[in-house]
């Protein structure tokens, strides 16, 4: 007897549209190849979700789902720490999703409860309001930032070294000292190049620690 097919709902298109998105990008998601991944015809979607919007909107907030948040008890600054790196490595594994985040309303409950949970960490840690609105803004175009240039960046971090040793002869002589000197710091292992995400972090942390502490809540 032939197995039966699971009966199709909003969950299982949205989980099959999110596997169609990280293995080919949003471009290969269309309605009429999310119906042929799920074996229905692309009008039997519509009962579950408008349109594509719809679709995107629900894998978004299904993504946002991932990023782990840390204790509540957490200190303000270890929270908002955790918080950027689970979402940049979340990011990672869906490399459609980040342009996505910036363009799109986002108004999905774990958007919602994403975004609530950040502004009661600045909130109780003292921020006013306008701080509180500006930090998460602030820290989430950085993640978000350092994350596309991560996914795009044509150089492993492993191959620096040996691609700084190959571009060496480029800055012989003296017309580009300081990137000679950099250059040859990263080729002979003195420097290791690119930063990790919490470089950047911990300076806009650190930055705005100042800032709170030069304006009281409100």
């Amino acid at each position: 007897m032939p197995t039966s097919r699971a009966p199709l709902s909003t969950r299982r298109v949205l989980q099959a549209a999110l596997a169609l998105a990280d293995s080919g990008g949003t471009d290969s998601l269309t309605m009429r190849h999310l119906g042929r991944e799920l074996g229905v015809e692309a009008m039997s979607l519509y009962r579950h979700v408008a349109n594509k919007d719809a679709v995107l909107d629900g894998i978004l907030d299904m993504v946002v789902s991932e990023i782990d948040l840390p204790e509540t008890r957490s200190d303000w600054k270890s929270a908002m720490r955790h918080r950027g790196e689970a979402a940049f490595r979340v990011m990672s594994l869906h490399p459609w999703a980040p342009p996505l985040l910036m363009s799109r309303t986002n108004t999905g409950p774990s958007m919602l409860r994403y975004i609530d949970f950040t502004l009661g960490v600045l909130r109780g840690a003292g921020f006013s309001w306008r701080l509180a609105d500006y930090a998460w803004n602030t820290m989430d175009s950085y993640v978000y930032g350092y994350t596309l240039r991560r996914l795009a960046f044509p150089i492993a971090p492993a191959d620096y070294a040996e691609t700084a040793a190959a571009h060496q002869h480029l800055l012989a002589g003296d017309r580009y000292p300081h990137m000679a000197e950099l250059t040859r710091q990263v080729a002979e292992g003195h420097h290791p190049g690119d930063p990790d995400i919490t470089f950047g972090l911990d300076l806009i942390l650190d930055g705005l620690e100042r800032l709170r502490d030069a304006e009281p809540a409100t």
